[in-house]
Parts: C-alpha cells; sequence; structure tokens
C-alpha cells in the first residue's frame, strides 16, 4: 500500500479542507468559546474531508489529551471511500485557546501519507520534540534528545555559521519546560515562548531564515505527527520521544505495549515520502495569515507540501462564503453516549495541559 502512488495534486484537495475549516473557525475569534469553536471546526473538516476520494483512516487524534468526543478521533474512517488507503492526522484546530482569545498563531491542518505508513501514537498524549531544518538534519543524532541543551545550541550555531546569542529557540510556555527554558538562556540563545502551537514551531524550525533555528520541548503526541510530516516534506530533520505528563498516561502507554525509551526521527514516524501536508492560517501569526472577511468574502493564507518532491507552496486564497457549505454546522455539543472505543478511554482534560 505504501508503494502505492497516490495523486500529485491531492495536497490541493487537503488546502480546500483547511481553507474551509478556518473560515469557519476564524468566527469564532476572540469570543471565549472553546467548545463551541472546537465542534464548529471538527464538523466543518468532517464535512470537507469527506468529499476527498480516498479510504482515509484516522490514526492519532486529539481526544488522548483533550479527553473530548471528537468527529475526529482516533481510529475513525474518512473520506468518501472511492480512493487509495490513507493514514489521516489532522487538527481543525491548532491552537483553538489561541483563537477564543483572539491571539495570533492558530492554525487549521491536516496530513495524509499512504496506509501504514504514520506511527500510532495512541494512547500517548505527550511527546518530547526536538527540529531543525535541513542544513542541521544531517547532524542530528538521536543522543541530542538527551544531550544538555547546550551542546544541541554548539551544533547548531556552527553548523549554520552562527553565534548561539543568534540563535532562536521555539518552547511552548508551560511550567514543566521551566528548567529548559533557564538551560537555554544560559546557553546564551534567545526564547520564542508561545501558549499553543508548536505544529507552526516545528514547520518554522524546519523552514531555513524562517526566523526559529530550533524547536525544543514537550508537546501534543498528535502534533508531533502532524509535525513528523511536515518536518519530512521540508527535508529538515525531527527527534521525539514518548512523554507521559501524568502516572494515568504512563501506565495507558505501558499497557499499550509502547516504548518509552525509544527515540524515533522523522523517517521512523513516517516511513514514506508520499506525504502531503497542508495548514490554512485561522488567526495572524508567525507562519501564516489569520483569515479575513470583506463583502462576502473570505481571504485565507495557506502552506501546502509535497515530501515526495520538496515542494513547498504558499497559496492566498479568496472564497465567496455564500456557499461555502449547503448548510450552516449546528454548533452542537458532543453527544458523550456516542463515543468510540478510542474515545471511551479518553483522559481528563482537566487533569492534562496543553
Amino acid at each position: 500500500m505504501m508503494n502505492q502512488p497516490l495523486r500529485r495534486n491531492l495536497g490541493l484537495d487537503l488546502v480546500r479542507v483547511t481553507e474551509a475549516t478556518a473560515i469557519l473557525a476564524a468566527r469564532w475569534m476572540g469570543l471565549g468559546r472553546r467548545i463551541e469553536a472546537d465542534q464548529t471546526a471538527a464538523e466543518a473538516m468532517f464535512r470537507a474531508i469527506n468529499d476527498i476520494d480516498m479510504n482515509g483512516y484516522i490514526v492519532a487524534g486529539k481526544e488522548s489529551k483533550s479527553g473530548r468526543h471528537s468527529l475526529l478521533g482516533s481510529g475513525k474512517d474518512i473520506g468518501n471511500g472511492a480512493g487509495p488507503e490513507m493514514d489521516v492526522v489532522l487538527d481543525p484546530i491548532d491552537g483553538a485557546n489561541l483563537l477564543v482569545h483572539g491571539r495570533s498563531g492558530a492554525i487549521s491542518t491536516v496530513a495524509v501519507a499512504p496506509r501504514g505508513a504514520m506511527w500510532s501514537s495512541y494512547p500517548a498524549a505527550y511527546l518530547e520534540k526536538l527540529v531543525v531544518d535541513r542544513e542541521v538534519a544531517h547532524a542530528l543524532v538521536k543522543e541530542a534528545l538527551d544531550a544538555p541543551a547546550a551542546w544541541t545550541l554548539a551544533m547548531i550555531a556552527r553548523i549554520k555559521k552562527k553565534t548561539i546569542r543568534d540563535l532562536v529557540v521555539f518552547v511552548l510556555d508551560r511550567p514543566r519546560h521551566q528548567d529548559l527554558i533557564e538551560e537555554i538562556r544560559m546557553a546564551g540563545a534567545r526564547v520564542a515562548l508561545r501558549r499553543d502551537g508548536d505544529i507552526t514551531g516545528a514547520i518554522l524550525a524546519a523552514i531555513p531564515n524562517s526566523g526559529i533555528d530550533v524547536l525544543m520541548g514537550v508537546g501534543g503526541a498528535a502534533e508531533g505527527i502532524m509535525a513528523a510530516c511536515a518536518v519530512k516534506a521540508l527535508h529538515g530533520a525531527m527527534l521525539t520521544r514518548l512523554a507521559p505528563q501524568s502516572e494515568t498516561e504512563h501506565q495507558r502507554v505501558l499497557a499499550a505495549g509502547l516504548d518509552l525509551s525509544r527515540i524515533m526521527n522523522q523517517d521512523e514516524i513516517i516511513t514514506s515520502d508520499q506525504v502531503f501536508f497542508a495548514a490554512t492560517g485561522v488567526t495572524d501569526g508567525m507562519l501564516l495569515d489569520g483569515v479575513h472577511y470583506a463583502g462576502g468574502f473570505a481571504m485565507t493564507h495557506s502552506i501546502v507540501l509535497r515530501a515526495k518532491t520538496g515542494t513547498r507552496r504558499m497559496i492566498r486564497a479568496e472564497r465567496l462564503l455564500e456557499d461555502l457549505f449547503d448548510e450552516e454546522p449546528s454548533y452542537q455539543h458532543p453527544n458523550p453516549d456516542s463515543l468510540s472505543p478510542f474515545e471511551e478511554n479518553a483522559f481528563d482534560a482537566d487533569n492534562h495541559p496543553g
């Protein structure tokens, strides 16, 4: 299945999905209503992606971290069933809290690869991550994930012909990263702290001259698989390892037979080069502009990546709003009694910081 050739225009199909999702999700900007925003975006993505000619299987949803039911949970089938068998990872809103509080950096994302190509992190909720661009990729040995931050930063600086204080490190602003942030600062590098959005951080770290030299720290597992798709398409490098953030998660991961000590790179997470990735900005950010509305139209800004050819496209589009969908999303809260076997084991969201 992994050798089955994919349509080269599949990326354009995917970006139509993220555009439609972003356009509807952006209406919730600054309104403070997280559940409604999440549900609107999930319904929009569910409808749009089910029009694509593929027999898709969601490898990793976000229910392990969020604890909430989703139309797009792990183990669900998507697509219209008429096309190739695909592994899928998606995130209707990466940075939903950013969106509902009117902050920058929320995006909508989806990535696909042939069936069997994506590693499944379920039921893990969190991964430790390290991402660099193609200039540094050849030197990113697995030992770097356990090395002191100063050693890794010195290696990156040497290869990029910079001083350490020239480097910018993307880190999620979380209490768990207090020691890491202090290590980075003591080494002399600068820190770009963001509340959410480590998919964006990984992409920026993998794009040369983006203003971000490396991503470090612990973030979501589903987001990590998504990031690996983008990093592979950009010919960057990524290291990751399971990083449970609670005893409950730790026990679930062990029960699932996952190896807590294994360090993986992007080629082990995604074993095919037939990878497509698309993302559309929801709110203005470092990577993409957000959705803007005017005169019955929505303006969007997206990125589309294809690993096999190393193609990166930045797309600006206008979309007529009146026929975006035949009917409006219902905005209904999900039925807690209609959970998939994956979601029945989801963790309590209150016990799992992002």
